[in-house]
């Protein structure tokens, strides 16, 4: 016999449905892994479902983090990440999957990892329903040409567009959904410069027509003004930092914004910067190297991206000692007290964004009929106040494809 649908009713929420609309009272049904209906419910629709008592809190679509690092392990050792014994590796990304559904996020956009087959084993793994955490788009090692590599032990090397096209076809044997290419340097190394530009066009334009001829997309990792340009000119997906954009580089994201989208992880600049210090990177070498230059650069192109309507999404190079695990929402905080966005703006950069980016905007990222029904009960108004967001003790329910991951205690809720 087969087992009835599971059906919850929402009642009385504040619902803050990501379509840009203020947020407005009703009840929100959830029919299987869909929801149903938002706002008034037919109560003949909602018979025989569980009921959960809103009383005004805020109901939303789960979050997305689009540059996301399973197996970054909190740690200040980069190198380490080469040498973690594969298993430890591996038990350490199923916490951080956890981790961020814990957090509220329900989509997450893979940005790199430290071993060949971590992301796969773990999207497959929450797809197969044998492990919680969000729903993800699997990337592999970066790849860099020689010399170019920000930590060699987590590095895939090619050379010329032959090398890219290699490389690209290796990591697509094993199941990524998407490529990332390590383009720049990053001041932390001590000496790959973050406006050093390390990838020639042609390489750049093999390695991305590999993967869109397979059907993959590519991420790069591109801080310097000329990085951003090839990103452009070669129709890489997602562009990470972009902190050096120039005149020509704005007006060319510009005019591609209907398909490019923008990464800055700005919470690794302003950590990196400013939070470091116990970790061994102090602010007076962080300003020394660079940081706080490229954080006000970073900050002004940024705001411009804004002011343009390109497409910016959070994503903060979380999993480093001094960005750890479990804060991500401080993107959302930066975008609104640095990046000039409103709460709803920072917010629909973290859902109807986010359901673009996973290449799922008719289902992801909005409260809506129809919707798969990833959704999170927030005490309190992250419009007035963003920050609640980073909290998971006001995070009361995290439901995902319609099954609760968090709920209250009666008691409690």
């Amino acid at each position: 016999m087969p087992i009835p649908p599971h059906r919850t009713l929402f009642r009385d929420v504040r619902i803050l449905d990501s379509t840009g609309a203020d947020p407005y009272p009703g009840d929100v049904l959830i029919d299987g892994d869909r929801i149903a209906a938002v706002g008034a419910v037919d109560p003949a629709h909602a018979a025989g479902a569980r009921v959960i008592e809103g009383r005004g809190r805020t109901l939303m679509s789960g979050l997305c983090d689009a540059h996301t690092h399973f197996s970054w392990n909190n740690s200040a050792d980069l190198d380490g990440l080469g040498t973690l014994p594969v298993e430890e590796h591996l038990l350490f990304c199923l916490e951080s999957a956890r981790t961020y559904l814990d957090s509220g996020y329900t989509m997450c956009v893979g940005a790199a990892s430290a071993k060949d087959r971590l992301d796969v084993v773990c999207r497959d793994a929450i797809n197969a329903g044998r492990i919680p955490g969000p729903r993800y788009l699997a990337n592999g090692p970066e790849i860099a040409v020689t010399g170019g590599a920000l930590v060699k032990s987590i590095t895939k090397f090619a050379d010329g567009p032959e090398g890219m096209r290699k490389v690209v076809r290796e990591l697509i044997d094993l199941g990524v959904d998407q490529i990332k290419l390590s383009m720049t340097g990053e001041e932390i190394t001590g000496s790959q410069r973050a406006e050093d530009t390390y990838f020639s066009d042609e390489e750049v334009a093999a390695a991305v027509a590999e993967a869109h001829r397979r059907g993959r997309r590519v991420c790069a990792h591109a801080r310097s003004a000329e990085s951003v340009k090839m990103c452009v000119r070669h129709h890489v997906d997602i562009i990470y930092h972009a902190s050096f954009t120039d005149e020509e580089g704005m007006d060319m994201l510009e005019a591609n914004k209907d398909w490019v989208f923008v990464a800055p992880g700005i919470n690794w600049l302003i950590a990196t910067l400013y939070e470091a210090e116990s970790f061994g990177f102090p602010q007076e070498a962080a300003e020394a190297v660079g940081y706080k230059r490229e954080l006000e650069i970073a900050t002004e192109g940024l705001r411009e991206m804004h002011r343009r309507g390109i497409r910016i999404l959070p994503g903060g190079d979380y999993g480093f000692a001094w960005t750890p695990h479990g804060t991500y929402a401080r993107d959302l905080q930066h975008f609104v007290e640095r990046l000039g966005f409103t709460p709803m703006e920072a917010i629909l950069s973290a859902t109807a964004l986010g359901g673009e980016i996973m290449m799922r905007p008719h289902e992801l990222g909005k409260v809506q009929p129809g919707y798969l029904a990833d959704v999170i009960v927030v005490d309190g108004d992250p419009l007035a106040d963003i920050t609640i967001l980073q909290d998971q003790d006001r995070l009361h329910y995290i439901m995902k494809d319609g099954r609760f991951h968090k709920e209250r205690q009666p008691a409690d809720a």
